[in-house]
This record gives C-alpha cells, sequence and structure tokens, in this order.
C-alpha cells in the first residue's frame, strides 16, 4: 500500500539524494580528477577521451536538473546510461566499491535509484515535471 499523502515526500527525497550525486561525481571529476585526468581513465578504458567533458556536462546538468525536479524523472532516464556504462566499467573489480578501482554495487545501486525515479516522479516541490508517455497520467493529460 502507498501513503498518498506522504508519498511525494518521498519521491522528493529519492530526488535529492539522486540529482546531489550526480553534482558531487561531476565537481569531482572536475575538481579532483581534472578533465585531463578523467578523459586519460577513458583512454586507459579503451573509451575516447573526448567524452569527458559530456559525461562531466550530463551529470551536472543532470544532476541539477533532477535535485529541481525540472523533468527531472526524464532527465533520470537519459542518464541511465552513464550509471550502466560506470557500472561496466566496475564490474570485473568485485562487489564493494571499496575493491581496488571499486566495486560495482555502487554504480548497480545508482542505476536502480534512477530506475525508481523514472517510475515513481518527481514528487513534491518539483519546477517542472511530466508524465511518461503512455501512463495513465499522459492519457488524462
Amino acid at each position: 500500500m502507498i501513503d498518498t499523502r506522504l508519498a511525494p515526500y518521498g519521491a522528493l527525497g529519492l530526488r535529492v539524494a539522486l540529482g546531489l550525486m550526480f553534482i558531487a561525481h561531476a565537481y569531482l571529476k572536475l575538481a579532483v580528477f581534472t578533465v585531463p585526468g578523467f578523459a586519460g581513465f577513458l583512454g586507459q578504458l579503451g573509451l575516447p577521451g573526448f567524452l569527458a567533458w559530456p559525461i562531466i556536462l550530463a551529470e551536472l546538468v543532470g544532476g541539477l536538473a533532477i535535485l529541481t525536479g525540472f523533468y527531472g524523472r526524464y532527465v533520470s532516464l537519459a542518464l541511465l546510461p552513464v550509471l550502466l556504462g560506470a557500472l561496466a566499467v566496475h564490474a570485473p573489480n568485485g562487489w564493494l566499491f571499496t575493491a581496488p578501482n571499486g566495486g560495482w554495487e555502487y554504480p548497480a545501486f545508482l542505476a536502480l535509484t534512477a530506475f525508481a525515479h523514472v517510475l515513481i516522479g518527481d514528487g513534491a516541490l518539483a519546477l517542472r515535471s511530466g508524465p511518461l508517455p503512455g501512463s495513465r497520467q499522459a492519457a488524462l493529460a
């Protein structure tokens, strides 16, 4: 059973945590790893280094959109490939993120959190939210 009085605030909590996580990871790549360092890391994975800026900007702008509830559920859906890519990178390292080069449990958790956000919606205090296409809310709009 879902408590319809409190569920929007639960979705808000999920949205705030997910948005802040994306912003924090973008900041980490900018301030700690640096863009050239992150580009080098991508190169070590066999990915083109020019993907560094698009990934960082996706995390930063996407995190802000999710945090504020500006079509956040759509942004979470759009950022799922970034999270699944991180999951693929960390999968060979083992389960725990404390493993050398980070394990896969944290990226998996974040991907599931983003997917839950897509399903649940933006919740309370969202700037601009919208129903998913094909949903009952979209049919009523």
